[in-house]
């Protein structure tokens, strides 16, 4: 995935021998299969990181938010100019009363940060935009945007791989043993390294207690419509930005560069996915664009993310030369991207960036790794039922 790929690449670049070792394919987890959006900012906002940090660790981090997506655009045009950043993200409300609230927050981005890549957007505009009557308005941030994720990733194991990474796919690590120096095994051998980065984000399984009583996965669905005539697509989002909504299930959507409509919603927890995607996807999409109920679904998938408690990342170092980065919760693109370039300078003895994020706290969820699901669910029912109200 993105942290691991970026990790390995900066590493090599830096001179160092890396080895990747990937239990499927390259891309075959959430960096393959999410929904292409980079957004600015981390996946907490401004106002509860002061609160919870302090005004200069948030602004910190608010930096290094900048920082991943110029990152991002850099290796993109390097190393994957067929994955195509595209500016813009529409935050779009689905309540009235969130409205003033997130026109407020853009303020304070300009006025406080000094960020002038966003700007409000009413009613009126925001269905101009949008095509959908079901917002009532919202921001425009073209700092972010939008990519062809999977050709990102394959475009940065491509990199990798150029740079001197050897890369083993099908290769899934079952236990790192510490020693005289780190033992990595997996079914068909072993590694030995002075360093090891795990950056498993949803698919940690077992492999490290610490990490997972603090990450959770969680499966999200996308489903890509048949080809749209180009008005239709045009009506549907008239600039081409990406859209994401204030739902705490949040519903995000983007167009193709073949004018599919790329709609992303609904969630499920553990490893199992529910036997019809594209159905599961359809009621939502239907929902924001009835003029879509009865068009051709091509294609729909699932994907596992890994979550955390406050919804930021779980940077960790561990038991000995052991680093772990995970736990974007939907905000990895970018994050990510930058998880990975943070690693490789700490394994090169510059550990600043890395630790300001480690110091993030990170909360175990209630029940530990046994009864974190269940409790989940229910948690995740009552923010469903939030969302109608």
């Amino acid at each position: 995935g993105f942290t691991g790929l970026s990790a390995a690449l900066h590493l090599a670049e830096r001179g160092y021998d890396v080895v990747l070792l990937e239990a499927q394919r390259v891309g075959f987890g959430a960096s393959g299969r999410n929904g292409g959006q980079v957004g600015t900012g981390q996946r907490v906002g401004q106002d509860a990181l002061e609160e919870m940090l302090g005004k200069a660790h948030a602004r910190a981090l608010w930096d290094l938010s900048l920082e991943s997506v110029a990152l991002v655009r850099d290796l993109i045009e390097k190393h994957a100019p067929d994955a195509d950043f595209v500016p813009g993200i529409i935050h779009a409300d689905h309540r009235a009363r969130l409205v003033p609230e997130n026109h407020a927050y853009a303020e304070k981005l300009r006025t406080e940060y000094g960020y002038d890549l966003i700007r409000p957007l009413d009613k009126e505009e925001t269905r101009h935009l949008v095509g959908s009557t079901a917002y009532h308005g919202g921001v425009l941030d073209l700092g972010g945007g939008h990519v062809h994720p999977l050709r990102y990733a394959l475009g940065l194991a491509g990199a990798a791989r150029d740079a001197g990474v050897r890369i083993f796919e099908q290769s899934q690590v079952t236990a790192v043993e510490q020693g005289a120096s780190l033992r990595i095994r997996t079914a068909s051998g072993e590694i030995s390294a002075d360093h090891v980065l795990l950056a498993c984000n949803g698919y940690l399984g077992s492999l490290d207690p610490f990490v997972a009583a603090r990450v959770m996965p969680i499966n999200n669905f996308i489903a890509a419509t048949e080809p749209l005539p180009e008005a239709m697509a045009t009506e549907l989002i008239r600039e081409n930005h990406a859209v994401a909504d204030s739902k705490f299930v949040i519903n995000y959507f983007r167009l193709s560069e073949d004018r599919r409509m790329l709609f992303g919603g609904g969630e499920s927890y553990g490893y199992r996915f529910p036997k019809d995607i594209a159905a599961k996807v359809r009621k939502p999409m239907a929902q924001i664009y009835p003029q879509l109920k009865d068009v051709r679904i091509d294609y729909a998938w699932g994907g596992t993310l890994g979550v955390t408690m406050n919804r930021m990342p779980h940077f960790e170092r561990l038991k000995g030369n052991i680093l772990s980065a995970s736990g974007y919760s939907g905000h990895g693109v970018a994050m990510a991207t930058l998880g990975g370039k943070l690693a490789s300078e700490a394994i090169a003895g510059q550990a600043e960036r890395f630790d300001l994020m480690a110091t993030v706290p990170t909360q175990r969820f209630p029940g530990g790794v046994g009864l974190r699901t269940p409790l989940l669910v229910l948690a995740m029912i009552w923010f469903s039922l939030r969302d109608r109200l």
